[in-house]
């Protein structure tokens, strides 16, 4: 009977609750862990993205450092042309005055041929004057004269012209042929006047009639 009692009566005692295999409860913890963080939340120490962010402050530093090197080369590109302009307009002053040089120079040159052949232009001039350029000396004279207007000699002085002291030299005062004139005019030619490019390297040599 005391064994049918110990079956039967008394009250059998529970069996104590086993725990959850270490995984399981781990992966509860875990699942509870990212139940309570909020939506985008980033563990500290953990970067999202492909790497760490680069802080604001440096992005500003590297721009201010690009900004003062575009600047520093934009000053040393102003500084370049600022020469350059400058070398150009020192050459071109150069240049004119190389080139006024030699133009002072040619010139010169021809007016000093010019003035050793007026005396020879003058001699071809008289013979002009009394038809005795004929034959081959009319063809020489013909081709200095020729010559010397190529290079810019020309004669002047006629009867009739007004007389101009600038180009004029006055020998005497002579009554002029065609009549009473209103402006002092020129009466007689004694010797004519000669200009190289407008420069007056002899003036004419005139008589004069003055007005009434």
């Amino acid at each position: 009977m005391t064994d049918s009692a110990e079956e039967f009566g008394a009250p059998q005692e529970a069996p104590e609750p086993q725990d959850a295999s270490p995984g399981v409860a781990e992966g509860q913890d875990r699942a509870s862990d990212s139940a309570a963080e909020p939506e985008g939340f980033v563990p500290e120490g953990e970067a999202g993205g492909d790497g760490a962010e680069e802080p604001l402050a440096a992005k500003s530093s590297g721009a201010a450092v690009l900004d003062a090197k575009v600047a520093e080369l934009q000053e040393l590109v102003d500084e370049r042309t600022a020469d350059l302009q400058r070398l150009s307009a020192e050459y071109q002053n150069y240049k004119k005055r190389v080139d006024r040089d030699r133009a002072l120079s040619r010139q010169g040159g021809i007016e000093v041929v010019v003035l050793d052949l007026l005396p020879v232009l003058d001699s071809v001039e008289a013979a002009r004057e009394h038809d005795e350029l004929t034959g081959g000396f009319k063809l020489v004279a013909e081709e200095l004269e020729k010559i010397t207007a190529k290079y810019g000699l020309e004669a002047y002085g006629e009867v009739g012209e007004e007389f101009d002291p600038q180009l004029h030299e006055a020998l005497m005062q002579m009554p002029y042929e065609g009549g009473a004139v209103s402006v002092p005019t020129i009466s007689a030619v004694m010797q004519r006047g000669v200009k190289l490019n407008d420069r007056v390297l002899r003036p004419a040599r005139v008589g004069v009639a003055n007005p009434e």
